[in-house]
This record gives structure tokens, C-alpha cells and sequence, in this order.
């Protein structure tokens, strides 16, 4: 079995850790399949550049219309669309983990809902009235506060996992429908706007929502690796957790605060893509096994590469039109759902 791992030991700092040779194998492979998926998506669109002028364009040089194109255009949007589908996967696989549920995900158990409330409401009734920069924000709250308000439901001396998952699929049935009734009264010149956000796009994304994603991605993501062993614990049960000395609610509820604020930060930018949470960390565990300080990196990678990937088919395969990506996600996402299902449903 240790034949599987390296070991990697510093000499003048009493640290030393283990390294799944797989694990590795796959995060490699997966980060050159990233590059070569930014690079080929930003060949592609109604103007079609040669990689090698995407490269030098990417540094300043070549024509001054591939420069605009590929920097102030293309560029941004694929750089947003990876991290938000990075936030959304290890989101997911935080909850699946903590949870102990393999349907668990930020749009399944209402995170994404409490986002797609709050940004709706903002566009519905302030929409004009205070800055569209604020909206992220009121996004990120309302994911915040839909957390709080279904961790506090399922308290009971403690919060278990079944209890949270079915509380939190009530509160999604619960926030889509207050989200259908702002649809049905808003006025009609918005309207078009929220449908957009709610389907999930990375449309328009320039450079300054990329510099506003990139804080909560680089804090949170290392910050759920500093707490993986605790979620290889949880996934022992609360009684073998408990017994092993875990903290167990303390624990669960950090690492829900920090899948929200993935969640929460990924929505605020893309808007409602649904079922990359769900689906990365599953494709991952297939990869590379259960641990979760492996599951982590390869989650995050699938997850960007899935978003990049749809989004470029979706600005691409129909044009001129630029089909919302999380339309292209929700196709694929939705016959997995059906499928986890079925081979649950005797569990």
C-alpha cells in the first residue's frame, strides 16, 4: 500500500507529509488539460486567432485588435469562468463530505437559491437606485444567510447530516418559488436580465469581477485544505468522529461557512450554474479515491475546466447568438442527478 505514496520530508523543518503518486498523477494531467483548454478557447469566436498569436497577444505583442480581443475580451471571461467552477466544486465537495451524502451539493441543498434570491431581489427593486457592483455582495448575503437559517433548523442537540440535507432541499423548494413570484411581478424591462443570471452566465466578465473573485478563491480553497483531515474524520460517522476526539459541530459548521463562501462568491459572478458542485467531486473520488486532501485539488480542477470547457461551446456552437453556460451544465448535470438517484434509491 505505501508503494502508492512518497514522502516528502523537509530536513530543517520538522514537517513531513505523504503524497498520493495518483493523486498527483491525475492533478498534473488535469492542469495541463486546463492550459490547453484556455488556450483553445481563446482561439475561438466570431474572430478566430492562431494560438500562437494568442499567446504573443497575451503578453502585449501582435496586432492591436488581437490584443484588445484576447485581453480585454476573451481572457477574462475563461479566467472567470474557471474559478467559478473551481469555488462551486470543492463548495460541493465540502458538503458531500461533511454531509455524508452523495446528493449534496450548494444548488441542491439551497445555497445557490439564497443567492439567486437575493441577487433577483437587488435587480428587481434596486436595480437603478444603488451601484450593479453591489450585487455580489447581496448575493454572497443571501447565501450566508440561507446557510445560518438552515444549520439553525437543523440544530437539535447538534446538527446531523440527514437533517441538514433534507432541511436544505426544503429551503431550495422554498427560495425557488419566492424566486418565481419577484419573476412573475417584476417589471418586464429586468425581467430578461434576471432570467440570464438565474440560467448562469460569464457574459461580459472584465477584468475587475475577475480581481473581485480571485480573494475568495485564493483565502478559501487553502483554507478548506487546513481542514481536510477533518473531513476524512466526519466521514467516519459522528459517533467514530467524536470518539476520535473531533469537534465535530464546531468543525461542520467551518467548513459549511466555507463552502458558502465559495458557493456564495462563485454565483455572485456566474449566477445560478448549476450541478458542477455536484458532479466534480464525484468524477474526482472515481479518479483518485475518497481522501479528501486529494479530492480537493482534482475537484477544483474539474470543476474550472467543466465551467471553461461549456462555456466555450456555449459562445462558440451557436453563433451569433451566446447560449448562457449553465444551460449546457444543467443538460449534463441533470441525467447524473437522475442517475445518482437510481443507484441509491435502495440505500
Amino acid at each position: 500500500m505505501m508503494k502508492n505514496y512518497s514522502i516528502i520530508r523537509f530536513k530543517k523543518v520538522p514537517v513531513s507529509f505523504f503524497l498520493h503518486k495518483r493523486t498527483v498523477a491525475v492533478t498534473i494531467a488535469l492542469a495541463v488539460a486546463s492550459i490547453a483548454a484556455f488556450l483553445l478557447s481563446t482561439t475561438l469566436g466570431d474572430m478566430r486567432i492562431h494560438p500562437l498569436d494568442v499567446i504573443q497577444a497575451m503578453f502585449g505583442n501582435g496586432t492591436e485588435e488581437h490584443v484588445i480581443v484576447v485581453q480585454s475580451l476573451r481572457l477574462p471571461r475563461i479566467v472567470a469562468a474557471f474559478l467559478v467552477g473551481a469555488a462551486l466544486a470543492v463548495a460541493g465537495a465540502i458538503l458531500q463530505g461533511i454531509i455524508r451524502n452523495p446528493l449534496a451539493s450548494p444548488d441542491i441543498i439551497g445555497i445557490t437559491s439564497g443567492a439567486s434570491v437575493a441577487a433577483v431581489a437587488f435587480i428587481s427593486y434596486l436595480s437603478g437606485k444603488v451601484s450593479i457592483v453591489w450585487l455580489p455582495v447581496a448575493a454572497m448575503a443571501g447565501a450566508a444567510i440561507t446557510s445560518i437559517v438552515i444549520y439553525l433548523l437543523a440544530w437539535k442537540r447538534g446538527v446531523t447530516a440527514i437533517r441538514l440535507v433534507l432541511i436544505g432541499i426544503g429551503i431550495n423548494f422554498l427560495l425557488a418559488s419566492l424566486t418565481k413570484v419577484m419573476l412573475v411581478m417584476n417589471p418586464n424591462f429586468t425581467s430578461g436580465q434576471i432570467y440570464v443570471w438565474l440560467t448562469g452566465t460569464v457574459y461580459g466578465t472584465d477584468w475587475s469581477i475577475v480581481w473581485m473573485l480571485v480573494p475568495w478563491v485564493s483565502v478559501f480553497i487553502p483554507l478548506a485544505f487546513v481542514f481536510a483531515r477533518n473531513v476524512n474524520v466526519l466521514q467516519l460517522g459522528d459517533d467514530i468522529a467524536a470518539g476520535a476526539g473531533s469537534a465535530i459541530q464546531r468543525q461542520r459548521f467551518i467548513l459549511l461557512m466555507i463552502s458558502v463562501a465559495l458557493a456564495g462568491a462563485a454565483v455572485s459572478v456566474g449566477g445560478a450554474i448549476s450541478f458542477v458542485g455536484l458532479i466534480a467531486p464525484h468524477m474526482t473520488r472515481k479518479l483518485v479515491g475518497p481522501s479528501f486532501g486529494g479530492v480537493l485539488p482534482v475537484s477544483a480542477l474539474i470543476g474550472g475546466l467543466m465551467v471553461v470547457v461549456a462555456d466555450t461551446v456555449a459562445r462558440t456552437a451557436f453563433l451569433p447568438y451566446d447560449i448562457p453556460v449553465g444551460v449546457f451544465t444543467a443538460g449534463i448535470g441533470a441525467p447524473f442527478f437522475i442517475y445518482l438517484l437510481y443507484r441509491n434509491r435502495n440505500r
